[in-house]
């Protein structure tokens, strides 16, 4: 965190914090929607926590929580009309995300206290409303552009109407193909780590507390430092054993260890609602041993060798061995998964994991890296090797070339046009008062008539 800004943020949102709680006597309405307000004190918390994220100080940057908080009014009202509503756990799950990001930024639970002035279970309770209508106005403006779509035609134009000096430049673009093995333990093996969990769960069953052991032993990142805690989640969310258990048991009730891709867990059920439920729990994810990376190791240098001798082609041999789900039934592509409407095998060079672009730097294409270990996501060692399908250098954009990102710039400039319409027939249509000291806010200016703007308070 730069100089002086920890003590920036402090005070800001102290401040922030004490107009929030005495809004009925320090607050005015700088905008009105239809049969709701907004408050200067809702503006002044967004700011605070807008200092909290490392911005830079910018008082410019309340007209635009103003311009969001319009159009979030907006959407929310209209999804009352239309019944749309989103689930408590969900709710739940946001507001539990935004508080961890929240702490690791403030550098701890007591040092955000200390900075909200209230407890953590406090400031929920209060953000709660506000989560909950910014999450219904996101569904709603899904429904919105849930059925818009592009077809070829549509696309072409959209490519023909830029203009000739203004079509953008795209870097290299590669196609990378990637066999991954990852160490299989023996049941021998994995029995250490399976004993492990279950000496947990039997420390539990005789009255240690689930937080304290989930926080010290538990090797899931996302859920150790709250206890093991996963917030709500229905049936298709989890690994399908996990989901097994997490909805056979009663509230209260724990597992057995069992086993899943990411290791041995045991669970405990916190509560139910309808679909859903919330679960803690423990994982223990077993190590490699040096005997399961050489075999790991003879594994890949086989399939390796039946590879570069073209006794079988890189995709068939990646769909029938490799160990990673994510590529393996594309044939062991990795994939451009920024497109909205479309994915890709083409990726830029500078959106690669800087380790797969080292090697790919200085291969031929139709190249194979030879096989070595690397550490996966989940932070274990693993062995893979890499194929060079082609290359693109560096170019003006074509449609030949560059369809699926013409596409998704298309269905982007489609999507924005039938947002921007529903936005500007709502705002004929709705009551919409602005008070005069955001009148020279540029962001406003589509809000704003000669008739519709609040006396100055």
């Amino acid at each position: 965190m730069k100089k002086h800004t920890l003590t920036t943020i402090v005070t800001t949102l102290l401040i922030s914090t004490f107009a929030f709680a005495q809004k009925k006597v320090l607050d005015k309405v700088v905008a009105v929607v239809g049969d709701n307000v907004i408050l200067l004190s809702e503006i002044d918390q967004q700011y605070a926590q807008y200092l909290v994220q490392g911005n830079k100080p910018d008082p410019n940057i309340r007209c635009y929580f103003i311009q969001t908080m319009l159009s979030q009014k907006l959407l929310s009202q209209q999804a009352v009309i239309d019944s749309i509503k989103v689930e408590d756990g969900q709710i739940d799950d946001e507001i539990n995300r935004r508080m961890r990001t929240m702490i690791s930024r403030a550098q701890g639970q007591d040092k955000l206290e200390a900075f909200l002035g209230r407890s953590v279970i406090q400031y929920k309770d209060e953000i709660r409303p506000d989560i909950k209508e910014q999450m219904v106005a996101q569904r709603m403006q899904q429904k919105i552009t849930e059925k818009v779509e592009v077809t070829p035609l549509e696309v072409r134009r959209f490519f023909e109407a830029i203009p000739k000096d203004s079509l953008p430049n795209y870097n290299t673009e590669v196609e990378v193909g990637e066999i991954v093995i990852h160490p299989k333990l023996t049941k021998k093996e994995k029995e250490f780590f399976k004993d492990k969990a279950e000496g947990l769960r039997l420390r539990i069953k005789a009255g240690d507390n689930f937080g304290t052991l989930a926080r010290l032993y538990s090797q899931d990142p996302g859920s150790a430092r709250e206890g093991g805690e996963l917030g709500f989640f229905d049936r298709q969310t989890m690994a399908k054993e996990f989901t097994a258990w997490a909805f056979k048991l009663k509230e209260g009730e724990i597992s057995p260890v069992f086993e899943t891709e990411f290791g041995f867990h045991f669970l405990e059920v916190l509560e139910r609602r309808g679909e859903q439920v919330r679960v803690r729990h423990i994982l223990i994810i077993p190590d490699n041993t040096n005997e399961s990376l050489m075999r790991d190791k003879a594994e890949i240098d086989s399939i390796y060798k039946l590879v570069v001798t073209k006794k079988i082609d890189f995709s068939t041999a990646a769909s029938l061995n490799s160990d990673n789900n994510d590529t393996k039934f594309n044939g062991g592509m990795l994939m451009n998964s920024e497109g909205v409407s479309a994915r890709t095998t083409f990726i830029p060079t500078d959106k690669l994991d800087p380790k797969v672009f080292l090697t790919v730097d200085t291969m031929k294409v139709g190249s194979y890296s030879t096989p070595d270990v690397f550490v996966d996501a989940r932070g274990k060692s693993a062995y893979r090797f890499l194929y060079l399908k082609s290359k693109i250098p560096p170019h003006v954009a074509s449609l030949e070339q560059d369809l699926p990102k013409i596409k998704d710039a298309a269905y982007e400039n489609r999507v924005n046009k039938v947002v921007s319409e529903w936005f500007d027939k709502r705002r004929k249509s709705t009551y919409i008062k602005i008070d005069k000291d955001f009148r020279d806010c540029a962001s406003l200016k589509e809000w704003i008539k000669p008739e519709n703007a609040l006396p100055a308070q």
